[in-house]
């Protein structure tokens, strides 16, 4: 297997730009399905999508949480409570930060499905599907799938037919058609909680604004390192918010 490194040659071109006559739906609108109690992590996820240039971010919240974050998230982060809302303007999707509160509805935009969503899979997946689990969650996902990181990252991408970032100190993205990258760009800072919402988030603001999942997968994980790296020690996953802007690929 020849693994492909990351690094920004390899996607800065198909980063998406907004131009002068842009406006909020034309940077895309990304809509974020609400954890119904670890609600923090649906709230780093939100502010990532947003930081990284999803013109429109709006997150479903089950009723009995809605306060909660109509109160934390700010004001350019619109909360609905209607888990079942959708807009057809809605260009990408986000399942399973801090929990869920449904089994994800597929339908065809890119979907990204993170931690807890892991484990409540709809039975057909597609290639604009991306699965982010780290060793746990992969492990209880697809505890039929044996072998080297690399070769279990990319049955796991053949056998669902999605896209899959399995994350770690080498994180791996790994596409059904046999394309695997490694990640090498990256800090053991990023060993903290909800670091993995803040790149869920960025995941889904790139699909948002048009960029193809596989190569918006490379470059959320490249620049999530790359944010740490900045940071250093004492990183909390909110500052990793503040320093994308900071990303040397932007």
């Amino acid at each position: 297997m020849d693994l492909i490194e990351n690094i920004p040659g390899l996607w800065k071109s198909k980063l998406p730009r907004p131009h002068t006559d842009d406006h909020k739906y034309s940077r895309g609108m990304a809509l974020i399905h609400a954890a119904p109690e670890l609600t923090g992590a649906t709230r780093l996820a939100a502010e990532s999508c947003a930081r990284i240039g999803a013109g429109m971010v709006t997150v479903l919240s089950p009723p009995k949480v809605l306060d909660v974050y109509r109160i934390a998230l700010p004001p350019h982060i619109v909360v609905r409570g209607d888990i079942k809302w959708w807009d057809d303007r809605v260009n990408a999707v986000l399942y399973g930060p801090g929990g869920m509160a449904s089994v994800p509805r597929l339908r065809d935009v890119p979907t990204v499905i993170d931690a807890d969503g892991l484990g409540r899979l709809p039975k057909k997946l597609h290639e604009r599907c991306v699965l982010t689990p780290h060793e746990g969650e992969f492990a209880r996902a697809f505890p039929e799938i044996k072998g080297s990181r690399e070769e279990r990252a990319l049955a796991a991408a053949q056998k669902t037919g999605a896209i899959i970032v399995l994350k770690g100190a080498e994180t791996l993205i790994a596409h059904p058609d046999g394309r695997v990258t490694i990640n090498r760009h990256a800090s053991p800072y990023l060993a903290t909680a909800g670091a993995g919402d803040v790149l869920a988030g960025m995941i889904t603001g790139l699909c948002a604004q048009g960029m193809e999942p596989y190569l918006a997968a490379c470059a959320a994980v490249w620049m999530h390192g790359d944010a740490a790296i900045k940071i250093g020690p004492g990183l909390v996953a909110p500052d990793l918010l503040y320093f994308l802007k900071c990303s040397s690929a932007l």
